[in-house]
């Protein structure tokens, strides 16, 4: 079995040191390649790869104009040389066993139509992401999400790889995993391949940015539903009654917002509990984006 991971990366560089680093020191004996996709970043992260080829010995750079990590991820599975494809995201840091561990899975499930997932534990401690304990938060009941998952090459190729009308943010993953589902794929986890996905404590600065992404998340899920018209995808997406309700009732119609709850989210983080405070932004980032996914289907066009 030769592995390709594929890592998409868009200015992301202090923390895609961290995440390569922990993919020259795997146990796994055999062969692979760890194939970068720059998408377009302005930080050096190109020249810093191209410096550094004995420290990755493993890593592989592939460049294109920034066009999104869709694109990025069909460019690196086509360029693969590996039969299976390994993907992970630039700001995931993964345990010494993480790819012997999706191999044995892969390997004593005695079947070819399964692809393995892997544990991804957030946060926000740069120095040392990997000494964070899992938690409840970080459950996920996805099917096919490309964080931290395992899959022969070929059924990506038969399934058609990645949609790249996917231009905003989120839903190409699990809109892939549908159609990788009718395949007859199954889902393995995989809890030993653990990746620590970083990310900055929560402040009142990422507000503008996540608000926005709720909004193209919306939209994109709209894209997502006329793809696969199903019951299951608007309840992936939020676009039913229930959730209009539901996270209309807990914003108060919009009155709870970045601004109005702004005192007390600060207050949280002063406290020392960022990560909380970003759990009661939810209340208002949900509307955000069901907002989003109502005003994408009216228009008729993502």
């Amino acid at each position: 079995m030769f592995l390709s991971v594929v890592i998409p990366t868009y200015n992301r560089l202090p923390i895609l040191t961290k995440a390569l680093t922990a993919l020259e020191q795997q146990t796994w004996t055999g062969s692979y390649e760890v194939v970068v996709v720059d998408d377009g970043s302005t930080d050096g992260t190109v020249k810093f790869l191209q410096t550094e080829t004995k420290r990755f010995s493993h890593v592989r750079l592939i460049e294109q104009d920034h066009q999104g990590p869709a694109a990025a991820r069909n460019l690196g599975v086509k360029e693969a040389k590996g039969d299976t494809i390994i993907f992970i995201d630039s700001d995931l840091v993964v345990t010494e066993v993480f790819l012997a561990s999706h191999v044995q899975t892969l390997t004593e499930s005695g079947d070819e139509r399964v692809f393995t997932y892997g544990r991804v534990v957030n946060t926000a401690n740069f120095e040392d992401p990997t000494s964070e304990p899992y938690k409840l938060t970080d459950f996920s009941a996805a099917y096919f999400a490309t964080g931290n998952v395992a899959i022969q090459r070929r059924w990506l190729l038969e399934a058609g790889l990645f949609d790249e009308g996917f231009s905003l943010y989120g839903w190409e993953d699990l809109e892939l995993g549908v159609r990788l589902k009718k395949l007859g794929l199954k889902l393995l986890k995989c809890p030993k391949a653990v990746g620590y996905h970083w990310h900055p404590a929560f402040s009142l600065t990422q507000l503008p940015r996540l608000i926005q992404i709720e909004y193209e998340r919306g939209r994109m899920g709209v894209f997502f539903y006329r793809k696969h018209p199903t019951w299951n995808v608007r309840m992936m997406i939020q676009m039913t009654p229930l959730h209009q309700i539901l996270w209309g009732l807990l914003s108060l119609g919009g009155l709870l917002n970045e601004k109005t709850m702004a005192p007390m989210l600060q207050f949280v983080i002063d406290k020392g509990h960022p990560q909380l405070a970003l759990e009661l932004a939810r209340i208002f980032l949900n509307w955000y984006n069901v907002q989003g996914v109502y005003s994408a289907f009216h228009e008729g066009q993502p």
